[in-house]
């Protein structure tokens, strides 16, 4: 019996396979496969990724929210956890968690011959704001619409 509102079978939706991060940026995070979950079954306060992350490549350059909470759980492979205290290997089974305004960077690489595959849940705020510590980067709100620029405001 096929799936029907509110269930749905992941492998049924397009995959972004794209990035919005400014050039020469996109290129460690692409290609990726992300399958927006809450987008399809119509969720608008929190949002669900399913993520499949190639080898050699990031989840995103290393960063934090300033009013979102994210949630990673790994479902299959392998990816290293870089934060501002380290790296940490995750594996399937395992998960990490980011609260909103705290200001360690984080992201995920994968450093494996496989790609791996995890949720990425958040809430969903209009606020919500994110620093990259490494990059000269940030991503805000600008006259009602989102964009990156540098840390001092500058368009990027």
């Amino acid at each position: 019996m096929p799936l029907e509102r509110p269930a749905l079978n992941p492998s049924d939706l397009e995959p972004r396979t794209g990035s919005t991060y400014p050039e020469p940026l996109r290129a460690r995070v692409t290609p990726r496969e992300k399958r927006a979950l809450g987008d399809a079954l119509g969720l608008t306060k929190i949002g669900v990724n399913l993520t499949t992350l190639f080898p050699g490549k990031e989840s995103a350059l290393r960063h934090y929210h300033s009013h979102e909470d994210e949630l990673v759980f790994v479902l299959e492979g392998e990816v290293v956890l870089r934060t501002d205290d380290g790296e940490q290997v995750l594996t399937a089974g395992q998960c990490a968690g980011f609260p909103a305004g705290a200001r360690n960077g984080h992201h995920f690489v994968n450093r494996s011959a496989a790609p791996a595959r995890y949720l990425e849940i958040s809430n969903r705020d209009p606020e919500d704001s994110a620093e990259y510590p490494d990059e000269d980067l940030a991503f805000r709100k600008v006259g009602g619409k989102y964009v990156y620029t540098r840390k001092d405001g500058t368009p990027y």
